[in-house]
């Protein structure tokens, strides 16, 4: 490429312009992935510490999650006959049915 020839200049000006490291080509400054991870790590704390403040404010779990009110249940559906061929009322019936939690525990007793 000769320096006095103006359409070799202008050719490479033209390809610095179309595909030079600039716009969406350009490499990300020093330090960016630092700066991304420490902003999402903030962002991750701060959503941690609001649903730790939410979870302090909660009410306790419904008095229908204790097992015992769950084996009324199968009680109550077993003298319904509900579900009498595949659920709790039928004949062959193994499974635990809608007993899913731990007895409840009596603030006297511990």
């Amino acid at each position: 490429m000769a320096f006095d020839d103006p359409i070799a200049d202008e050719t490479w000006v033209a390809y610095w312009i179309a595909f030079g490291p600039h716009g969406p080509r350009a490499l990300p400054p020093p330090g960016e992935g630092w700066k991304v991870f420490n902003y999402t790590m903030i962002g991750v704390g701060v959503s941690f510490i609001i649903f730790m403040l939410e979870r302090t404010q909660a009410r306790g779990a419904p008095r229908t999650m204790t097992k015992e009110y769950q084996e009324m249940t199968n009680e109550y559906l077993k003298n319904q006959k509900t579900e009498a061929i595949t659920g709790v009322s039928a004949e062959d019936y193994k499974g635990k049915g809608m007993v899913q939690s731990a007895p409840e525990k009596h603030p006297k007793l511990q």
